[in-house]
């Protein structure tokens, strides 16, 4: 019964091995989408710690200076304006857009 599966094998095999090469096309994209997100939520998290930072900072000791900071590779910049129409003072933090991660930029004023 089984002396006539000639080649049989073969292509069960190149079957599977298909649908897996099928599969891998529609999940690896997702894969790197997913771990791109993941690093802008980490820069996002990262400026909003920063900027938290700097806005306690001045409160409690009313200094207000310009400054970059870097993490994991990336620059980030800590930059003290005047707001327009207002006597206070506003902070933003911002990443440049780079391989890692897009151009992003938080600002707050000190309430």
């Amino acid at each position: 019964m089984l002396s006539k599966n000639d080649g049989f094998f073969l292509l069960e095999l190149l079957l599977s091995l298909s649908a897996w090469f099928m599969i891998s096309l529609f999940f690896i994209p997702l894969l790197i989408e997913l771990k791109s997100q993941s690093i802008q939520l980490e820069v996002d998290k990262k400026i909003t710690h920063l900027l938290y930072e700097e806005l306690q900072a001045n409160l409690i000791n009313g200094i207000a200076t310009n400054y970059s900071v870097t993490h994991n590779g990336l620059e980030y910049q800590i930059n003290w304006s005047d707001t327009p129409g207002s006597s206070q003072k506003e902070v933003c933090v911002k990443v440049e857009k780079n391989a890692i991660s897009a151009k992003t930029e938080k600002c707050a004023t000190p309430e």
